[in-house]
Order: C-alpha cells, then sequence, then structure tokens
C-alpha cells in the first residue's frame, strides 16, 4: 500500500481507521459493523481490536467496542507542549480582545481550563481558575472541542452549530453576565483542545472577536503540527 509520500502499513492504517470510526460512534460498533465499515474480514477486524485493547485504545461494552481511557492518557501527554507553544498566543489573544484568554482540554468527557491569561490593561475583566472543570456539553471551550471532531448523531444543535460556523459561542452557561468564545485546535480530526476567550456582557464586545479567536486556534494548530514533523525522523 502506498501513499503520496510513499508506502505506508496497512495494517496500522486499519487500526487508525478502526479508531476514526470509533469516534464518530460514541454508542460504539460491533466487531461486525466495523468489518463491514472496513470492507475487512471479520477475523482481521478481531486482531484489530484485541491489540488496540492490549493498548487500552479501545474498549468493550458488551459485544460493542468503544474508544479506551488510553485515547485520554495519550491526549493528557500533549499538555506541556501544550503550554509552552500557546501561552503567548493566549498572551496576545488576551491583549487583542481585552478578554481573558483561556486554553482547554478534554479530560474524559470534561473541559479541564488548562492556562488562562487576564488583559494586562484591562480594569474589569473575568478572573478563571486553572484547573477548574465543566462538562464538555456546557461552555463554549468545551463545545468547540466537540465541534472539532467527526459528526455525530449524539451531536447537540449548538455543536452542529459551532462546527458550521467555526468556533462557539455560549452566553451565561457557566458564569451569569459573562460570554464564552472559544474554537478548537484542530492537529487531527479528533479535537482534545480549544483556545478561546471570556468576557463580561451578553454580547460579543466586537464583531471581530471570533476571527481573533479563530485565527489563535490555528495557529495554535500550525505551530504544535510543525512542533511534531521536526521531531519526527526523516
Amino acid at each position: 500500500m502506498s501513499s503520496a509520500g510513499g508506502e505506508i502499513s496497512q495494517t496500522l492504517d486499519r487500526g487508525l481507521k478502526v479508531l476514526s470510526l470509533l469516534a464518530e460512534h460514541s454508542d460504539g460498533l460491533t466487531a461486525g459493523e466495523l468489518a463491514e465499515q472496513l470492507a475487512t474480514a471479520r477475523a482481521v477486524v478481531y486482531r484489530l481490536l484485541r491489540t488496540l485493547e492490549a493498548h487500552r485504545l479501545v474498549g468493550r461494552i458488551g459485544t460493542r467496542y468503544v474508544l479506551g481511557i488510553g485515547i485520554s492518557e495519550l491526549a493528557s501527554r500533549l499538555r506541556p507542549r501544550l503550554q509552552a507553544v500557546v501561552l503567548p498566543i493566549l498572551r496576545r489573544l488576551s491583549t487583542q480582545t481585552n478578554s481573558t484568554s483561556l486554553l482547554s482540554v478534554a479530560d474524559g468527557d470534561e473541559a479541564l481550563i488548562l492556562l488562562t491569561e487576564e488583559p494586562p490593561q484591562s480594569t474589569f475583566h473575568l478572573a478563571l481558575r486553572q484547573g477548574a472543570r465543566h462538562a464538555l456539553e456546557l461552555g463554549a471551550d468545551g463545545v468547540a472541542i466537540l465541534a472539532g471532531r467527526p459528526p455525530s448523531d449524539d451531536d447537540s444543535s449548538i455543536v452542529r452549530l459551532a462546527r458550521s460556523q467555526g468556533y462557539a459561542l455560549s452566553v451565561g452557561v457557566l458564569q451569569p453576565g459573562a460570554l464564552g468564545v472559544a474554537a478548537p485546535i484542530s492537529t487531527s480530526e479528533w479535537a482534545s483542545a480549544s483556545i478561546g476567550i471570556v468576557q463580561l456582557g451578553t454580547e460579543v464586545s466586537d464583531p471581530g472577536v471570533p476571527e481573533l479567536v479563530m485565527s489563535a486556534a490555528s495557529e495554535a494548530a500550525r505551530r504544535l503540527s510543525s512542533d511534531f514533523s521536526a521531531e519526527t525522523p526523516a
């Protein structure tokens, strides 16, 4: 099997496709359903699933297979790099929008606020606690992460809207009298982080804020992807 960049591993390719398919189906898939989607013999799929289970990348609920806890563990190892790459971007975004900016990461079905930056010239602004958590479905930062993943039948209308416009907006969801704008950091088909801002009010202070947030998230994704490429042996 080959690609534009040369030969690739067919087995690894199938294994990654299994993970992508499971990511698209939060209620899981059976081995038969996976075999049908991959147009592959069921025996081959069982071997893939056993290997992925051994690395905790896949779990099982009855006869259905779902993404495993190992996915979250791999994502957690990205956090130190996220902090180093994203901090200067957050500082600039905070100054540009006169808002508190934040980096959130998915931790299971919760959004974890990993980094925050407060606007240096603002007298009144919202302060966020690093380490705070909330459900992914609540708040612009969590919704943006969900919007950066493949579409699912379980997606709410808010997630679908965020996916279509490229950013999520929430008003008064986590804090009365405050709003949030966030965009996913998309380094793959499965987003695990977002960049956003929070500010006082019920309307975005400037119509250009969503574009600034999306631009910041895109820059973070480019820098992270470049970082990974630089470490990949030639």
